[in-house]
């Protein structure tokens, strides 16, 4: 039960990235303090997604196919993330 509630955790968190873009169609968003908290925000979920899958993999021992998956892709996420952070600092 406890494997599944994680993989569909982490299947979940393979989508939330993606919701910038509709929002970065408001032109609220453009202006310079909300898109620099709106990136950095996402950033840190990234990363904090990332290592969610790394321990859930790992740690919790939740290691199917599916899990597999949002591993790899939620480790690049959290490159990508780190990255992001590093270029607004």
């Amino acid at each position: 039960m406890k494997s599944k509630i994680l993989t569909a955790v982490n299947t979940m968190m393979l989508f939330v990235p993606w919701t910038i873009l509709p929002l970065r169609t408001f032109d609220w968003a453009l202006e310079s303090p909300a898109a620099e908290i709106m990136i950095a925000c996402y950033a840190m979920f990234m990363i904090f997604c990332g290592v969610f899958t790394i321990l859930s993999y790992i740690k919790a021992k939740v290691q199917n196919n599916l899990m597999k998956v949002c591993l790899i892709i939620n480790s690049l996420y959290a490159v990508a993330g780190a990255a992001f952070l590093g270029m607004m600092i």
